[in-house]
């Protein structure tokens, strides 16, 4: 979504930012490609801010599978998602998994 992010992204950054000090965190509104789902539909399209990819880079997920590291993002989020986020699309790397995919590729 083009302009300035919304009240739920500036929350879901700053929460984030603070619990996990990521080296890199990229939160890309998609909810624009979401509308015609039935459950957007009902909620009159959403509020704009219901779909969202989260890149993240943090060596806070050192030690963590994706399931655990997904669930510490999940409920870090938890007052979001009761206000109407829907859905997140999570990739979550530690430095030196990120580091060994810039090598690799």
């Amino acid at each position: 979504m083009l302009g300035s992010p919304g009240p739920v992204e500036l929350a879901m950054r700053e929460k984030l930012a603070t619990l996990l000090q990521p080296s890199k965190l990229i939160i890309t509104n998609e909810s624009q490609l979401h509308r015609h789902h039935a459950a957007m539909r009902s909620q009159g399209g959403g509020n704009g801010e219901t779909h969202f990819a989260v890149q993240v880079i943090s060596d806070a997920f050192k030690g963590k599978n994706t399931v655990q590291r997904h669930r510490l993002i999940y409920s870090a989020l938890s007052e979001e998602f009761s206000q109407g986020l829907h859905a997140l699309s999570l990739n979550t790397k530690t430095s030196e998994e990120a580091q060994k995919l810039q090598v690799d590729n």
